[in-house]
């Protein structure tokens, strides 16, 4: 658990630093907030590429050794990117970071939740996903205290650290026993198992296309937002972020928790159907105050959501193609989720950024319930059946 919590941390606290740096990047790039949403865009669409090779990798010789590997490879990747020279290189660098954070989710959730104890997937499974949020208050935290006084450019030598896990991956993270028991011995019969399994596919994709739009559409362009209609300093819109950020830590692990008493498909849609309540006073709050308390609330419950998700996929999951089938198609949906910040960004341009977050954020809550509830459950299953 706590290598594949600290390895989905450090991966969205890379991912984290470009969208807090946005404006900050573009403007030393002479490029405007649109061009610069493509990096955002490239990183995501990228993802299935790492999901689905390291995903091949983790069936094939079990979940340690891609999950090092990976580790390195996009530790190298972002520390390169603090020394792009233009923003092509920059571009190429991000693309390829995208390759690296789309191996490591895939490959860490099979291994914690392969392990840890049925009746308690549900809120191991928020603790584990809410590592993303906690990436993203890591990097707000880095950008409140350091951004000013060093630039962008140092921010992402910290993105090395992820090498340093990989070494404790190595010497203390023992490998599944349920991959020991079920693993396929040839890449012939992986690719079968697949094939096999095309249905559960297509709809795993379906749902974490709206899971997607969801997270991203409420956090990539938010602090863009908070500077361009709020007019907020590096300060402020650093201080607004965090606090949204606990928000999602403590939905992620009380939605999880929840989704062990109630079931996953009815906590994923009660918390999506609270974040659709939310979403008005997130977009258009009258005073700070207000604002505040809809970031907090916004990220409780799109995050609550997202917490269900790797105990829900690992569940629907046929134990031979774990390491592939549950990663692959959460990036196939990032990538169909991708151009949301684009999306956002040119509505913003002509009915202002509050009602472009709304519209969007409001649309994909809904679309997403709908999505979650009309699917297949399989609570607290033996994973190595």
């Amino acid at each position: 658990m706590l290598a594949g919590f600290l390895g989905w941390t450090l991966d969205a606290f890379d991912f984290f630093l470009v969208i807090y740096c946005l404006t900050a990047i573009g403007k030393d790039f002479g490029k405007s907030d649109i061009a610069m949403s493509l990096a955002i865009t490239l990183t995501l669409a990228f993802r299935p590429v790492g999901a689905f090779i390291f995903g091949m990798l983790a069936d094939r010789y079990g979940r340690r050794l891609p999950l090092m590997i990976d580790l390195v490879f996009y530790s190298i990747v972002e520390v390169a990117t603090g020394f792009a020279p233009n923003f092509t290189t920059f571009l190429i660098l991000r693309a390829l970071f995208g390759i690296g954070m789309g191996g490591e989710w895939g490959v860490g959730a099979s291994l914690a939740m392969e392990k840890v104890p049925a009746k308690w997937r549900g809120v191991l499974s928020g603790l584990l996903q809410q590592g993303y949020a906690l990436g993203n208050l890591l990097a707000v935290l880095c950008f409140l205290f350091l951004f000013e006084r060093w630039g962008w450019r140092p921010l992402f030598f910290l993105g090395g650290l992820p090498a340093l896990l990989a070494l404790f991956v190595r010497v203390r993270v023992k490998e599944s026993e349920v991959w020991q028991k079920s693993k396929e011995e040839s890449w012939s019969g992986i690719g079968r198992s697949f094939v096999g399994h095309w249905k559960i596919f297509l709809y795993l994709v379906l749902l974490m296309t709206g899971m997607n739009l969801s997270s991203h559409g409420t956090q990539d362009m938010y602090p863009t937002f908070l500077q361009r209609f709020w007019h907020m300093s590096v300060h402020d819109r650093s201080l607004v972020s965090a606090i949204s950020m606990v928000g999602a830590i403590l939905g992620g692990i009380l939605v999880g928790f929840i989704s062990d008493r109630i079931g996953r498909r009815r906590a994923i849609v009660l918390s999506l159907l609270c974040a659709v309540l939310v979403a008005p006073l997130w977009a258009y709050a009258p005073n700070i105050a207000l604002l505040i308390s809809g970031a907090f609330l916004i990220q409780f419950f799109v995050q609550g959501a997202w917490g269900v998700i790797p105990a829900h996929l690992s569940e629907l999951s046929p134990s031979k193609i774990r390491g592939l089938l549950p990663g692959f198609a959460y990036q196939c949906g990032v990538l169909l989720a991708g151009s949301v910040t684009t999306v956002e960004a040119a509505l913003a341009e002509h009915i202002s950024y509050a009602r472009a977050m709304a519209a969007t954020g409001i649309s994909v809550f809904l679309f997403t319930a709908v999505v979650a509830g009309l699917g297949k459950e399989r609570k607290g299953v033996d994973l190595a059946e």
